[in-house]
């Protein structure tokens, strides 16, 4: 009877979770809020992880790479991940040139944040699941300017912590991918800067260092991580490695632009989600 009953609570874990994947996918294509979170909150990022890669499933489109996230000391888990992942997809990658507009869920959460964003110029290693920032320095990859949209059907996902956060996407929602930063390997971190407007009034100033590890650090976790979920990164996979000047909320119809230093600045404009 107990065997019985450890396989009918692991059906029951297992169909919560494809339920929870189900809304957020189909809150995401209808353009639609979520009062809250659709279902039991995963109790470990593994578990969220999981969520996720149902939701990948779900999702009719490609992933051509992976937003990085931090996570605070007082919110990681038992395994020790002082970051997290969350998918980007081919339709919802804009080049900067013209200014794009991008969606945004009414209702729920929205935000842009300044990136570093680095595009993988070989396969990483797929039985590689250990990585030092020096050795993600030596990894082939070019370096970009870019601008991530953070968005969620769930306005309280941040507040609800990062294993809501992976579930759902990782609160991504979009990337619009700025112009390479030659010889980005010569330029010290600290010289990596830029700062955030909405609507010409400066929200945020930061850069490259403004997250504990620098980009190096995010990639790294990038590149250690994915061989972990048995998803290994490839050839052309771009990594936005965290936000350089803070998590600024927009709404639809204002725009947002990036100013960085010494590299130019983009520009993009909220539109409510389809």
């Amino acid at each position: 009877m107990s065997n019985g009953s450890g396989a009918s609570e692991s059906v029951r874990i297992e169909a919560g979770r494809r339920a929870i994947a189900a809304s957020f996918v189909h809150a995401r294509r209808a353009g639609q809020a979520l009062a809250d979170f659709p279902g039991d909150i995963p109790t470990t990022l593994a578990e969220a992880y999981e969520v996720q890669d149902l939701a990948i499933a779900q999702w009719p489109d490609t992933v051509v790479g992976w937003k990085v996230g931090y996570i605070p000391a007082d919110r990681r888990d038992a395994s020790g991940d002082d970051r997290l992942l969350g998918p980007m997809f081919a339709k919802a990658l804009w080049a900067a040139t013209p200014a794009p507009q991008f969606p945004v869920y009414v209702g729920g959460f929205a935000a842009v944040e300044a990136e570093f964003v680095l595009r993988l110029g070989a396969d990483a290693p797929a039985t590689k699941t250990t990585w030092s920032s020096e050795e993600a320095d030596t990894f082939p990859a070019t370096l970009h300017t870019g601008i991530e949209i953070a968005s969620s059907p769930l306005a309280t996902i941040n507040q609800l912590g990062p294993r809501v956060v992976i579930a759902d996407f990782g609160n991504h929602n979009g990337l619009v991918l700025g112009p390479e930063i030659r010889m980005w390997h010569a330029i010290p971190e600290s010289q990596l800067t830029c700062q955030t407007l909405i609507d010409d009034v400066q929200v945020g100033s930061g850069g490259a260092t403004s997250l504990p590890g620098g980009l190096r650090a995010a990639f790294a976790f990038a590149l250690a991580r994915s061989a972990l979920r048995g998803r290994p990164l490839k050839k052309g996979d771009l990594i936005a490695t965290g936000n350089a000047t803070g998590i600024h909320d927009i709404r639809a119809g204002q725009t947002a632009t990036i100013r960085f230093d010494r590299l130019g600045e983009i520009s993009c404009t909220a539109r409510a989600a389809p």
